[in-house]
């Protein structure tokens, strides 16, 4: 199967945001792109075939969700990650960020707070600031190249003004996939004061087989009752640009306030190839994601060796999950926008830079290693031969 991941397919001229946007955002067609976070990897073919047979179908009038598309999400919950969900729980939008969005507008006020963990995925400040809230950063603390929640920060941080906390669950960008002992106590937490948990879940089936990754709402009922989870299909069997998720949302106040929310905009229909790549990813896609997975994780452990031998100035964080990795260049001597030009202009490889994941961000760089092994050897080679000149 390795020989399926390791094809390299040209995505020059097919809309791809990372490969044809390179000109509009880097000023060169020559960087190689390993910064948005979609895989270079050909989807799972039960799901190909399932979109070349709906295309085939030639009617592409409006669609609904059905009882098949619907078990699928929920069988496939049960039994990856323990969790029984039930099929009325299911609220669904065009992506995970339109529901954050939606659920802050319907869930808080304007000068609210909302808790966020940084360095974190970007949009997070993004959503937060647009809509009139104030953001309460509760950084994330780096030990030994693991990242830990500070709980007892939290505590302090909170007041009667806090009234929703961002999760990003496994996290995004530093790859930590949460235990259930970290994710509990901040649950109770959260309970304690009467904070709302938004749960961005969309990298839960990307974790590494040591690991385990545990839904937020799965802890206990009481903590279901105040946790709304987004997940979708996109990042794990590469789908992004079909543009389907699901918000799981028990409480039924809570729901009916985010279908309500999102009815203002008339988004109550799905995109008709979404729903049946979602329906076939979820149904069909188990061993293919099994076997990626296991091909992200060499990806990974190639890199990690690459750069303790070849670049020592830079050390890789400890991922448990995703196909992100957090290179920490801050020993480099470089601010986050030399570093960002050292990456452009010299290895001319496009990375996600680290200062817009927040402050704690800067001096780190994002890699996107979710692509065949000849693009991620070119990418370092590329950035080995910048540092080589530049430190020696």
């Amino acid at each position: 199967m390795n020989k399926y991941f390791d094809e390299s397919i040209s995505r020059t001229n097919t809309y791809s945001y990372k490969w044809d946007a390179r000109k509009k955002f880097f000023d060169s067609d020559e960087v190689l792109p390993m910064w948005v976070a979609d895989m270079d990897f050909r989807s799972p073919e039960p799901v190909v075939n399932a979109l070349i047979n709906r295309a085939e179908h030639g009617v592409f009038g409006y669609s609904s969700t059905s009882n098949s598309h619907d078990e699928a999400i929920v069988n496939w919950l049960e039994q990856r990650h323990n969790w029984e969900v039930k099929k009325e729980w299911l609220t669904y939008s065009p992506g995970v960020m339109p529901t954050i969005g939606f659920l802050i507008a319907c869930l808080t006020n304007p000068g609210d707070k909302i808790v966020l963990q940084s360095p974190v995925y970007y949009p997070f400040f993004d959503v937060i600031n647009r809509s009139g809230r104030v953001i309460v950063d509760n950084a994330l603390v780096l030990e030994d190249y693991t990242y830990e929640m500070d709980l007892e920060k939290l505590e302090k941080q909170l007041d009667s003004s806090v009234k929703m906390l961002l999760l990003c669950s496994p996290h995004n960008p530093v790859g930590r996939v949460w235990s259930r002992d970290e994710l509990t106590r901040l649950g109770e937490i959260c309970l304690k004061h009467n904070i709302i948990i938004v749960a961005d879940e969309i990298h839960a089936d990307l974790v590494f087989k040591q690991n385990k990754h545990i839904p937020m709402a799965s802890i206990s009922d009481e903590l279901a009752q105040q946790t709304i989870t987004c997940i979708a299909p996109s990042k794990t069997f590469n789908i992004a640009g079909l543009q389907a998720s699901s918000a799981i949302i028990s409480n039924p106040e809570i729901r009916l306030k985010f279908r309500k929310e999102i009815n203002k905009y008339s988004l109550t229909m799905m995109n008709n190839f979404g729903l049946t790549a979602s329906e076939a990813s979820y149904k069909y896609g188990g061993e293919w994601l099994d076997q990626c997975l296991d091909y992200i994780y060499e990806n990974h452990q190639f890199v990690k060796a690459f750069v303790e031998k070849n670049m020592p100035l830079i050390k890789v964080v400890q991922s448990e999950g995703t196909y992100l990795v957090w290179l920490d260049c801050r020993k480099l001597g470089m601010n986050g926008q030399e570093l960002r030009e050292f990456m452009l202009k010299e290895a001319k490889v496009a990375l996600s830079d680290g200062f817009i994941f927040g402050e704690t961000g800067d001096g780190f760089t994002r890699m996107n290693i979710g692509c065949p092994r000849a693009l991620l050897v070119e990418g370092l080679e590329r950035i080995h031969a910048a540092y080589h000149s530049t430190f020696g």
